[in-house]
């Protein structure tokens, strides 16, 4: 499969990428409510908060948007008791996944040059969205709340950027001299199905998924493995999480420039299967850690603690690893 030039694509454009899978631009927010000066006796009402978003976004933007009411997830805290003075009653996310307002195709600039301008407009309209909702005032029949609004640090691509450059430039401790620039990213919750082999496992495949990452440029290094770790880190809401339902994959890339674009394109997205309605949120950061340095003697310890360990580890013929070791006589 061929991919378009990954610096060219539009952030409002949906991306085809291998084993029918694609990223789907949208605006994630994350929304937090809390009580305005009160003591809080009762659950709130979801549906209600939902409502009074929908209408802000109806008439409070100069650009009003039309909000599917399932396109907003709100989450009561259960027990109000428990909750502190300064803890919040609710939280939630909003997607916006109609974004073509944003995308002016009247103009007849270059297309790299037009892409910055859609890069830069994206970028200010979500910060613009970001400030009107915030601090916002939700009145549900009398009962105050007030509305907190933040972009997901997996959505925020320039602040990724901004924290490995700041790293670089004043302290890479444990990387090898003059290296100033990351080459790993991480990612978490998505769902191994879409990377098993069908008809083989439901478990991620190894080559499943570097058919996918290949796609995008050389790879030195790969990991996929259930992702357990996103049980012992679900909050009170996500009881019952079924184990081995999400894969973590960890990508390292053979050229910066690599690294740099394909992260670019997975911020800002979630990943959607051909012949599925589900788009799935998953987060992705780069790692600031030797992760592939560090985690060899990590699985070889696991390996010795269980036969059929689920972690699977991708090494590319340059790696000191695949060469062939020396026979002895017993």
């Amino acid at each position: 499969m061929s991919l378009k030039p990954l610096n060219l694509v539009r952030p409002t454009t949906t991306l085809d990428i291998e084993n029918g899978l694609s990223l789907v631009p949208r605006i994630k927010l994350n929304l937090t409510v809390y009580p305005s000066g009160f003591t809080v006796t009762k659950p709130i009402d979801e549906w209600k908060i939902k409502r009074s978003l929908v209408d802000f976004l109806k008439t409070s933007l100069s650009t009003p948007i039309t909000v599917p009411e399932e396109d907003i997830q709100i989450k009561r805290l259960r027990d109000l008791k428990k909750r502190k003075r300064d803890d919040p009653v609710a939280t939630g996310t909003l997607h916006i996944w109609d974004l073509g307002f944003l995308d002016d195709r009247s103009r007849k600039d270059a297309e790299e040059e037009g892409l910055k301008d859609l890069d830069k407009k994206f970028l200010e309209w979500r910060m613009y969205l970001v400030e009107k909702m915030e601090g916002i005032e939700l009145n549900l029949e009398g009962v105050k709340f007030r509305l907190s609004v933040s972009v997901p640090a997996s959505d925020d691509f320039e602040g990724m950027k901004k924290s490995w450059e700041d790293f670089y430039a004043f302290g890479n401790r444990g990387y090898p001299r003059g290296r100033r620039e990351p080459d790993t990213f991480t990612l978490r919750g998505l769902p191994s199905r879409w990377f098993s082999e069908p008809r083989v496992s439901s478990k991620p495949s190894m080559l499943v998924t570097h058919t996918i990452f290949s796609a995008f440029g050389q790879i030195r290094n790969l990991t996929v493995a259930e992702d357990d770790d996103l049980r012992e880190d679900a909050n009170e809401e996500s009881e019952g999480l079924v184990s081995g339902l999400y894969c973590k994959i960890v990508v390292q890339f053979e050229k910066y420039k690599d690294f740099y674009d394909v992260l670019r394109v997975l911020c800002g997205r979630s990943l959607q299967k051909q012949g599925s309605r589900l788009k799935a949120d998953y987060e992705v950061s780069w790692e600031k850690d030797a992760h592939f340095r560090n985690s060899r003697n990590q699985i070889q310890e696991k390996d010795n603690r269980s036969e059929a360990p689920r972690r699977h580890s991708y090494s590319s013929r340059h790696s000191p690893e695949t060469v062939r070791p020396r026979r002895f006589k017993e």
